[in-house]
């Protein structure tokens, strides 16, 4: 019974972290056509058990003009989400950003393939 509502309760996280990973595919840095989970902006994403959700994302330069618009629209497409909490989004530059982070899908928008 246990593994039942543990396997119960990690497909409503997994669930969960879907829709936070589409929150964030709707942000977009205005310079580039493409969203930032697909430039590879993204390096982690972490749902806890109380809906609680940790970003910790990069900009593709320290000196990016979007600084500080695009983080805090990442948190607030999450906080759109019913059921959660609370948001934490922390901005990194190590390891630093590169092009090679980027999706398969995201290359081919950009002409890189």
């Amino acid at each position: 019974m246990e593994t039942a509502e543990k396997s119960e309760s990690t497909g409503q996280v997994e669930n969960l972290r879907d829709k936070v990973v589409m929150a964030i595919k709707q942000v977009y840095d205005p310079e580039i056509p493409v969203d930032v989970y697909e430039l590879g902006l993204i390096y982690e994403i972490t749902v806890y058990p109380v809906n609680n959700v940790y970003v910790q994302m990069t900009l593709t330069s320290p000196n990016c003009p979007s600084a500080e618009f695009i983080p805090t629209e990442v948190k607030d497409k999450i906080q759109q989400i019913q059921g959660i909490n609370n948001v934490e989004v922390e901005v990194t530059f190590d390891p630093p950003y590169s092009q090679d982070m980027m999706s398969e899908a995201a290359k081919l928008e950009l002409g890189f393939l």
